[in-house]
């Protein structure tokens, strides 16, 4: 664990984040007790302080190569990044509304409510269009676990093996990786924080914004939220904030956690709006050929990238049993439903439960 000037601004810039998301969710609570899930919010901002306390600890080294990079992290997470958000509220402000005034009478949160209205009258009426939402969602959720993947593999193959970047550096692939993803995430998170603090702003008679939010960002949340998230923070950022104390685990591990919460996810949506006629309790939208693709997505995806990334680590033999944990965890979380996000309860417990039996196979 590494405790300096460059790393414990972040921590405490997340924490900040964490009680500012609380105070979020107190006001949210008490305006609309009836569409804001309290225990989600509650939870995303204890996910807040969590990753603000352990980022230092993803950092095993103190030289003077290493300090470099926690700088340039420190620098584009705390300083960077929430410039860029002010920057395009600047712009926002003094090049759009105030050319064209009028953008602002329709930039309102009723509106956006009456368009998202039309949008999901459109999917209870029309179950092609409803699957065409739900898969610009789940490419949504998908791109976070993505872009993780492709940071480690450039990391480590590219930057290490092809370009001896250690070498010049005097940092391992894996480090540089970390480096890499736990800067694209953190910053990652302050920007879709920066666009829920924008979106919610409703909630505020004299600090509401909400006509700063660019037109098209409003369209794709239009396209990617479901209707019992409009008073809600998005789900990318939970997502990314329960992935983080997973990255602690064996590349292969984490890989596959994102990967569940993401693709096996998805396919559960997708193939039971598809093709599911059997309703599994009657009453909801779960269905069983859902559950089925859920579960078996989930399975694949686990045993494939185990045996990419962990193969020296564990048999085929580990590797299915370890899949297989994985993808009945994820099962047994879709059937429960809970009230509280899968996006939050996935990648925490599929994660560490598949590396708990790790520990006993």
């Amino acid at each position: 664990m590494v405790y300096n000037s460059f790393t414990i601004p972040v921590t405490i810039f997340y924490i900040g984040n964490g009680f500012a998301h609380l105070y979020y969710a107190l006001k949210l609570k008490k305006k609309f007790p009836q569409d804001h899930n309290f225990t989600n919010s509650f939870l995303i901002s204890i996910l807040w302080i969590i990753a603000g306390v352990i980022y230092p600890l993803f950092f095993i080294r103190d030289t003077s190569q290493a300090r470099y990079f926690q700088g340039l992290a420190f620098q584009i997470i705390c300083i960077y990044a929430p410039l860029l958000i002010f920057f395009i509220l600047y712009c926002q402000y003094q090049f759009v509304l105030k050319r064209k005034p009028q953008l602002r009478e329709n930039r309102t949160i009723d509106k956006f409510i009456e368009q998202f209205t039309l949008l999901d009258t459109k999917n209870l009426n029309n179950r092609k269009t409803a699957l065409k939402t739900d898969v610009h969602r789940k490419a949504f959720h998908l791109l976070p676990a993505a872009v993780i993947i492709f940071l480690w593999l450039f990391a480590v193959y590219i930057w290490e093996d092809i370009w001896h970047g250690d070498e010049f550096w005097g940092i391992s692939g894996e480090e540089y990786g970390i480096f890499l993803i736990l800067t694209v995430g953190y910053t990652g998170i302050i920007i879709f924080a920066a666009l829920d603090y924008i979106r919610l702003s409703h909630i505020f008679n004299r600090g509401n914004i909400y006509h700063l939010l660019p037109t098209c960002i409003s369209n794709t949340l239009g396209k990617t939220l479901k209707k019992n998230e409009i008073y809600e923070f998005t789900r990318p950022v939970a997502l990314v904030l329960s992935l983080i104390p997973t990255l602690f685990l064996p590349f292969g591990l984490f890989t596959a956690t994102a990967l569940i919460a993401t693709l096996g996810d998805g396919a559960a949506s997708i193939f039971g709006l598809k093709f599911g006629k059997i309703h599994i309790p009657k009453s909801s939208n779960k269905t069983l050929i859902g559950y089925i693709a859920g579960f078996l997505a989930s399975f694949g995806i686990s045993v494939v990238v185990l045996w990419l990334f962990e193969q020296k680590s564990f048999t085929i033999s580990q590797i299915f049993i370890i899949g297989f944990v994985g993808a009945l965890i994820f099962l047994i979380i879709d059937i429960l439903n809970l009230k509280i996000d899968d996006n939050i309860l996935n990648p925490i417990f599929c994660g560490y439960l598949m590396a708990l039996i790790t520990m006993v196979i």
